[in-house]
């Protein structure tokens, strides 16, 4: 009993160590994290300049007096003033948004920029440029992965040939003693 116990530990062992071989490399995580955020900026501009048309159409003189045609007012001339003062002010709160998404935009880029400079581009632009390198690579990063393996492979062998002993023993009527009782 405390040899599969002791058994199940050392294969439990070699599999989370041959787990980390399967990590990603550090330099890829950064850009493509730089890559998703400047995505996501682009997106919100593109969002900020419909609004920004949406607010020029709605600006419009015969627009602002379209909008208040269901009102009755003593004072029209006010409440188009008003209008026209609430899209102005909604209208430069998303220029300046997009002045800041602009200027973020461009520090992503440039980001990007000096991380691909610093790093290569993509696993794949590695290979194709030193094939060999890439082999290497890969060997020393799954090195546990494969001793994990060969201790996997180790157990299910002792396991299989300790069936089979057993059997044989009980076939052939010889006493059925546990050789890891007496270890």
């Amino acid at each position: 009993m405390k040899t599969r116990i002791l058994l199940f530990l050392l294969t439990a062992l070699f599999l989370m160590c041959g787990a980390k071989g399967f990590v990603l490399p550090a330099h890829a995580e950064p850009v493509d994290d730089l890559r998703r955020q400047l995505k996501d900026v682009q997106y919100k501009e593109a969002e900020v300049k419909i609004r920004l048309e949406q607010l020029d159409f709605d600006m419009k003189p015969e627009n602002i007096e379209r909008f208040f045609t269901g009102y009755g007012s003593t004072r029209p001339e006010e409440l188009r003033e008003s209008r026209r003062r609430q899209l102005q002010l909604e209208k430069d709160h998303l220029n300046s948004q997009l002045q800041q998404l602009a200027s973020d935009r461009m520090r992503l880029e440039n980001e990007i920029m000096n991380a691909q400079l610093v790093t290569p581009q993509s696993p794949g632009a590695v290979a194709v440029l030193q094939p060999n390198a890439n082999r290497h690579l890969w060997l020393s990063n799954n090195l546990r992965t494969m001793l994990a393996l060969c201790g996997l492979v180790l157990l299910l062998g002792s396991l299989v040939l300790r069936v089979l002993i057993r059997r044989r023993r009980h076939v052939e009527g010889l006493p059925n003693t546990d050789i890891t009782q007496s270890l």
